[in-house]
């Protein structure tokens, strides 16, 4: 079998303090024949510099590393100019700065505590432009955002609810459409609904939306792949 070529392999870059991890992780990234590792750093100022003059694809960063909260910098990379994804592979949960780096686009969160495998799945997921958002991060945020009586899925049609509910479980725009009995491109035309109504542009900040209510209960329905 031809090794992929530099073109086809994802380039990834990886923000975490503790380095033994880093390393652990850039040699399994590394060893896939669709993934390679340009730059591993302890810390985001570092990160920073090195997205300026470096392709990446998908940055895994820690949700926070030492004081510094990685919101804080995906907006710095966004505004310096960086148009890749984020992916947060974390060991902490928290409501609030998950929600926040979803808000901003990140791709999803992924748990330090799940296998490597699946992150190898999730990684391929995110870069084929999907999302991966950890069921338990799911329902942090949705108890930390709880939904009231009055946000209910009445201004939804039922496809919409079906896509969301889908969107939430983590599948693919394809597999939605096998599952409900709709063409692809239905359901992007749908998705595409979803991101008006929601007031958003990408589909982590839609996952990021029905967590908070702002498209209903649905949130309290959804499963990952996660």
């Amino acid at each position: 079998m031809n090794q992929p070529s530099d073109v086809s392999r994802i380039k990834l870059a990886l923000i975490d303090d503790h380095g033994l991890f880093r390393e652990g992780l850039s040699r399994l990234l590394g060893s896939e024949p669709d993934m390679e590792v340009i730059g591993q750093h302890a810390g985001f100022a570092e990160a920073l510099q090195f997205l300026s003059g470096s392709p990446v694809d998908i940055i895994l960063l820690e949700l926070k590393i030492r004081a510094e909260r990685s919101d804080t910098f995906i907006s710095a990379a966004q505004q310096a100019g960086y148009r890749g994804k984020f992916f947060l592979v974390t060991r902490a949960i928290d409501a609030a700065q998950s929600a926040a780096a979803l808000k901003l686009g990140a791709s999803g969160i992924f748990l330090k505590s799940d296998s490597s495998l699946r992150l190898l799945c999730a990684i391929r997921l995110v870069a084929s432009g999907e999302i991966w958002v950890d069921q338990r991060v799911i329902q942090l945020i949705a108890d930390r955002y709880p939904q009231h009586e009055d946000q209910g899925l009445d201004g939804l049609t039922q496809r919409e609810q079906a896509v969301l509910k889908g969107l939430l479980d983590g599948l693919t725009n394809r597999n939605i459409g096998n599952k409900i009995g709709v063409s692809e491109s239905s359901i992007k035309a749908t998705l595409q609904q979803l991101f008006e109504k929601a007031g958003v542009r990408t589909r982590s900040q839609l996952v990021r939306a029905a967590l908070e209510g702002v498209l209903g209960g649905a949130s309290s329905h959804g499963q990952s792949t996660g």
